[in-house]
């Protein structure tokens, strides 16, 4: 009768671990390949903005911004249904985190605009430093169909230790797909416009 139970407990756990190993291998099966994003390439060389002629070389330092943006994972919000939640695609990723993609992609637009770009360490003394701080990047959808990318960055320019001038630049762009793909590209287009903004705004500083 022992034996009869020890067999029948050892059949019932083989069992288990079997079904267990088959659902294991459906899901990775049927789980889509996960897909990662960036903003994709810089269009070509735009003409030299008056940027250029007021800070003909400029510091500029990563963007900073909440722990929520330095990961690569892609959120999203449903505005429609709870807009204090943040949450996950499942299966898309970001190629680095947003804060080192926006990072990227404002010194390359700001080098674009004629004004040679410098990292912190890089510095030198007597140039201007311009720092970023990102508050808000997201991709909020307003209904199940329609999205929008949303960007707010606050950029302070330093002249040494003195605060030249601060302006927070809010930019958003609807995206073309309601999924993952649409919302990285909204997010780009978003990130050119701030560039342009930024661009804009050094222009009006007082040079050097």
């Amino acid at each position: 009768m022992k034996q009869f139970r020890f067999r029948h407990r050892l059949c019932r756990n083989a069992a288990i671990v079997l079904a267990a190993a088959l659902l294991a291998g459906c899901a990775s099966t049927k789980g889509p390949a996960p897909t990662s994003f960036d903003f994709g390439p810089v269009a070509a060389p735009v003409t030299p903005t008056p940027a250029a002629a007021s800070y003909p070389a400029l510091i500029v330092a990563d963007v900073s911004g909440p722990a929520t943006l330095d990961t690569d994972r892609m959120f999203y919000r449903l505005a429609y249904a709870n807009a204090q939640q943040a949450l996950p695609y499942a299966y898309n990723r970001w190629a680095a985190t947003p804060l080192q993609l926006l990072s990227q992609r404002l010194k390359a637009r700001i080098a674009q605009g004629g004004v040679k770009v410098l990292s912190i360490s890089d510095a030198t003394g007597g140039l201007p430093v311009l720092r970023l701080e990102m508050d808000e990047f997201s991709q909020n959808f307003a209904s199940a169909t329609e999205s929008t990318a949303h960007i707010s960055l606050r950029a302070s320019l330093f002249r040494g230790h003195q605060l030249v001038d601060q302006r927070t630049f809010t930019r958003s762009a609807p995206a073309p797909s309601a999924d993952a793909a649409g919302g990285a590209s909204a997010l780009a287009a978003t990130s050119d416009a701030i560039a342009a903004d930024l661009l804009a705004w050094l222009a009006t500083l007082p040079p050097r």
